[in-house]
């Protein structure tokens, strides 16, 4: 009896160890993520103050628009990406998604270079639409693996409200996003004379702006409703081990 009561604790012992390890790989994976995120959103926004400079010392107001417009891309990539960290991220480490992360910042300091250039600028966001439609359908493989991993009520309730999000994004937001983008440079080659040397892509700069803040708003909507559920998931993963 004494044999197995030894043998009782060890096991149970060994149990909290591998459920410490995974807790530390898991804080140790959303700190890669987010100095990740951190980093390449820090090299995007050199390239758009560079720019941004440019257009201001020269006071062409009509190009003014483009800058406000690449500010909202970062907010609203960086608050994607936190709040996917923040709900999805754990051990093992998926380079897949990260890959697509530099892929999306290397899209968007190009497109930071471009903000002179009306039809290249929204050429070149329909690609970072496109992009970004690559990187959500991709990451439906990390929300399978929460699934695996929910065992509670409010890790179930997170996983639920995190998978009609990034279908919402797959099927309707950032398709749309993209279609408009993409129709905007098809206006601007189309058009050139009415929309370049009219300047009325100033008018198409002002929508994508209302677009980006719009959506800006649902993220922070988003993340509103489901942080009540994201430490109460995440303790229920912890915990998981240990059962």
């Amino acid at each position: 009896m004494f044999v197995l009561d030894i043998l009782a604790v060890a096991s149970s012992s060994g149990l909290v160890k591998l459920d410490e390890a995974r807790s530390e790989l898991d804080g140790m994976v959303v700190e890669i993520e987010l100095t990740l995120i951190s980093i390449i959103q820090g090299v995007a926004l050199t390239f758009l103050i560079e720019r941004a400079r440019e257009i201001i010392s020269t006071r062409d107001v009509i190009l003014w628009p483009y800058v406000l417009a690449g500010l909202l891309v970062i907010f609203v990539f960086w608050s994607r990406s936190v709040l996917h960290i923040i709900t999805l991220i754990r051990w093992p480490l998926e380079f897949g998604h990260n890959f697509l992360y530099i892929t999306c910042a290397l899209v968007e300091a190009i497109l930071f270079t471009r903000l002179t250039n009306p039809a290249a600028w929204f050429g070149l966001s329909a690609v970072f639409g496109a992009v970004g439609w690559i990187l959500f359908t991709y990451d439906l493989r990390l929300i399978k693996a929460r699934e695996a991993d929910s065992s509670g009520l409010a890790a179930n309730q997170l996983i639920r409200m995190v998978k009609q999000d990034q279908w919402m994004n797959i099927t309707v937001l950032v398709p749309a996003v993209t279609l408009c983008n993409l129709l905007a440079f098809g206006c601007i080659r189309l058009w050139p004379g009415f929309f370049i040397d009219r300047h009325f892509h100033f008018l198409l700069a002002v929508a994508q702006i209302t677009g980006f803040a719009i959506y800006l708003f649902y993220v922070i909507r988003h993340f509103r409703n489901v942080a009540p559920f994201v430490v109460r998931a995440r303790a229920e993963w912890r915990s998981t081990l240990s059962v």
